[in-house]
């Protein structure tokens, strides 16, 4: 049996190069940027107002003028590079350049108007000179990295590469991911059941995972238990795919046909037992320099493997920069004891009490039900080592959202 980050740092060392393509912005929501952006334009291009107010001096302030002949108007999108005369103020809206020879900016309700060319400062911005005035380039310089080299692009993202005048952006083309159940015990969804049969979850839960993350996949359906129907869809992935995962097939079963099916193709293949609870079944392995993720067949198993293996492998090869789950604090609300043979991946809920955050088993832990994992927001990694861990406990969790 394999220890789990001697699995984990295998499977994260496998090959995967993957293509780029250049696209337009407004396609490349929830892809991965392929090279970091610099600013090629200052961010704001010019100093401007954050308000709607006046512009003024701040020396002409300081000298112990409060009244201001209103000089000029300023409105959002005004191209005209203006010069403020001395002791004189501009009517200024959000967004809108500051004129040469003003350095801040107040509030038109820190102002009064004797008249309509008139405006009285009643009371001076508190932060002093400069106050409400967004600098050229204090947001981004030029040459300045402004978005990372991996980073998935958001609405927030995008917008900031618009404002910064990109058209298009450079992102990874990715993989091609093919999908395949095995067992004569699946239905497809919709088909009616026989004694001793299921309908395949598997491949749906997969699939969704795999587009929370901006990946796709396609279903090559199920390989039934015998080596004809294995080879015939696992060569048609193969044939089309760039990424492989399965699920099911590869315990010690006397049907179990994934392992002498793959050997046909000449996979470099390493087939597991891994020291982790539920998962303990895996192999993986390289066709061609396209990976191969074969999956146990249980259904928390196979989540819970794609979690801590196949996920932060595909990940990385887009280069995010947090391939793992992320971890969290919470405080245990009841005791937990394991049998200390294997990692042991616990599902739990968090609650927030009093400020703390807390947390529990969702019920049974059985790797078949999958309801452990539909009401679960974490998961709890307990060391092989550690047989208890009281009530009370501050443990770290692994988020699943």
């Amino acid at each position: 049996m394999i220890s789990f980050e001697d699995a984990q740092q295998k499977i994260l060392s496998l090959p995967l190069s993957l293509k780029t393509e250049v696209r337009p912005l407004g396609q490349c929501f929830g892809s991965y940027l392929a090279t970091a952006l610099k600013a090629e334009n200052p961010l704001p291009h010019w100093n401007n107002s954050a308000m709607d107010g006046y512009a003024f001096a701040w020396s002409d302030l300081e000298s112990g003028q409060t009244e201001f002949p209103i000089s000029m108007i300023i409105a959002a999108g005004d191209t005209q590079h203006t010069i403020l005369p001395k002791g004189t103020a501009a009517r200024i809206m959000t967004g809108a350049p500051v004129p040469k020879g003003a350095d801040t900016v107040i509030m038109q309700e820190d102002t009064e108007k004797p008249s309509a060319e008139v405006v009285r400062i009643v009371e001076a911005p508190s932060k002093g000179k400069g106050a409400n005035v967004r600098l050229a380039g204090e947001e981004a310089q030029v040459g300045t990295v402004f978005i990372e080299k991996g980073t998935r692009l958001s609405g927030a993202s995008l917008g900031l590469c618009a404002a910064l005048g990109f058209s298009e952006l450079e992102v990874f083309a990715l993989p091609k991911i093919g999908i395949i159940a095995t067992g004569d015990e699946l239905k497809t969804i919709g088909e009616p059941l026989q004694f001793g049969e299921i309908w395949s979850s598997n491949t749906i839960s997969i699939q969704m995972e795999l587009r929370a993350l901006g990946f796709e996949a396609k279903d090559f359906g199920i390989a039934r238990d015998s080596l004809a129907s294995t080879k015939e869809i696992f060569g048609a992935a193969l044939a089309e795919c760039d990424v492989i995962i399965s699920t099911g097939g590869v315990s010690v079963g006397d049907f179990d046909f994934v392992k002498e099916a793959l050997s046909e193709f000449k996979l470099d293949m390493s087939f597991w037992k891994v020291a982790m609870k539920p998962g303990k079944p895996i192999a993986y392995g390289t066709f061609n320099g396209k990976p191969l993720f074969a999956l146990p067949g249980n259904p928390v198993s196979c989540l819970m493997s794609f979690h801590q293996f196949v996920r932060p492998f595909l990940l990385q090869t887009v280069k995010y920069p947090k391939p793992f789950l992320a971890k969290i604090q919470a405080k245990l609300i009841e005791p937990i004891t394991a049998k200390g043979s294997r990692l042991d991946f616990r599902r739990m809920i968090l609650e927030e009490r009093d400020g703390e955050l807390w947390t529990k088993e969702t019920g049974s832990q059985s790797s078949a039900w999958l309801t452990s994992l539909v009401k679960a927001d974490a998961l709890f990694p307990i060391p092989p080592e550690v047989l208890e861990v009281p009530a009370g406990s501050t443990v770290i969790l692994q988020l699943l959202s």
